[in-house]
């Protein structure tokens, strides 16, 4: 076919030892192949099953297993499945040519052969073959192209998530380590769940963007020292719809992952949350996830301004509010992987984040409070879920 390169492959198969003599001789006077002869179509089938081919030619009517036979089968096969194939017989007749062509062969043959004939249509198939092959590598190249521009795509989504979460994080009173343990809890839960891997990587990605919404609320009410009075905290809990509205429209799925989470992590399973009193399974289960994964978190974690809760207290906080603060069965899951969430808590401690990434915001609101007896947001709302689980 060239006269450069890489020879191409051309399997011939043919019972007759003097017409396969004369078909190689055919075949390799076309230029740039090698030839490989098989007499036994069943040591040709072994043979192509295993390496690459470029075309099949092969007589109809052979002992044992026959053209259309072999042909059949290498049409089975994901290997050969796209080889072109030439089918040869002796027999001009016009019930075989169909079914030649039936069992998949490209083109057809009959004996006696005629020299420039044969080498036309061997030329021929070749060039399909290389077409083909090229066909191929663009498909990889565009493939590899599309693999390059999504793993872009997914990375620049990722850094927007760190940055959001990282935005909530300032204009609060918490640590970066709060956030950073919520993502590996709720993906511990979410495994436990039976999620799949996929879904975990989703849920660790979007879950710290739980509270973006804090955003949205007013320095005099979030920063406020004391606890809220009725108005205020209903301007409190519209930090999950102000999250939902920064986090929604997007075609991306992880960010409408997060704008569900940051809309229903603080509803609860017997309808009593808010925003919108949703209950058991019309909550998404990102947010009943998340819904346990943060307030665990919370009940653990030591303030100047309150003790931290003992693991035994916030698990009967957390066993006592199955079937009414939280999904019973993110609850036996949350269970299940304890051990694995506090070994997370002991990998990244409260203050881990440098207090020199910590907005000017937070660290005046750290100075001018320190020494007072004080709640902030995130511990007045847990604890009015505390009472209500308790209730």
């Amino acid at each position: 076919m060239t006269s450069a390169g890489t020879p191409q492959v051309v399997v011939i198969v043919d019972d007759d030892i003097f017409g396969l003599a004369l078909l190689k001789t055919l075949v390799a006077s076309v230029g740039n192949v090698e030839v490989l002869t098989y007499s036994d179509p069943r040591e040709a089938l072994d043979w192509c099953r295993s390496h690459e081919i470029d075309v099949l030619i092969t007589d109809y009517e052979m002992p044992e297993v026959s053209g259309v036979e072999l042909v059949t089968t290498l049409r089975a096969e994901a290997r050969t499945r796209d080889v072109p194939m030439m089918m040869i017989t002796a027999v001009e007749h016009r019930e075989i040519r169909y079914r030649a062509l039936e069992c998949g062969a490209n083109d057809y043959l009959n004996k006696p052969l005629d020299a420039p004939e044969v080498r036309a249509r061997v030329r021929n198939m070749l060039a399909v073959a290389q077409g083909q092959k090229a066909q191929l590598r663009r498909a990889e190249v565009l493939a590899h192209e599309v693999r390059v521009a999504t793993a872009s795509i997914i990375e620049r989504e990722r850094e927007i998530v760190l940055r959001l979460s990282r935005a909530a994080e300032f204009r609060d009173l918490e640590t970066g380590s709060h956030i950073t343990r919520i993502a590996h809890s709720t993906v511990s839960i979410a495994r436990a769940l039976g999620c799949p891997v996929e879904e975990q990587e989703q849920l660790f990605l979007a879950s710290p963007m739980h509270d973006v919404g804090k955003i949205g609320i007013p320095d005099q009410i979030l920063l406020k020292p004391g606890r809220f009075d009725d108005s205020e905290f209903a301007i409190m809990q519209q930090h999950t719809v102000i999250g939902h509205r920064i986090l929604a429209g997007s075609d991306s799925p992880l960010l409408q992952l997060a704008a569900d989470i940051a809309l229903t992590h603080h509803e609860r399973f017997d309808g009593a949350g808010y925003p919108h009193h949703r209950a058991g399974e019309d909550i998404p289960l990102a947010g009943r996830i998340v819904a346990i994964a943060d307030v665990f978190d919370a009940l653990l974690s030591r303030r100047p301004y309150k003790k931290a809760w003992t693991v035994e207290e916030a698990l009967d906080l957390i066993r006592m509010g199955g079937g009414r603060q939280f999904d019973p069965t993110c609850v036996d899951a949350f269970l299940a992987v304890v051990p694995e969430i506090l070994e997370t808590r002991e990998r990244f401690e409260e203050g881990d984040a440098s207090e020199a990434e910590l907005s000017p915001l937070r660290q005046l609101a750290t100075q001018g409070e320190k020494g007072r007896d004080r709640e902030r947001p995130q511990e007045r709302e847990q604890e009015r879920e505390r009472q209500g689980a308790a209730s």
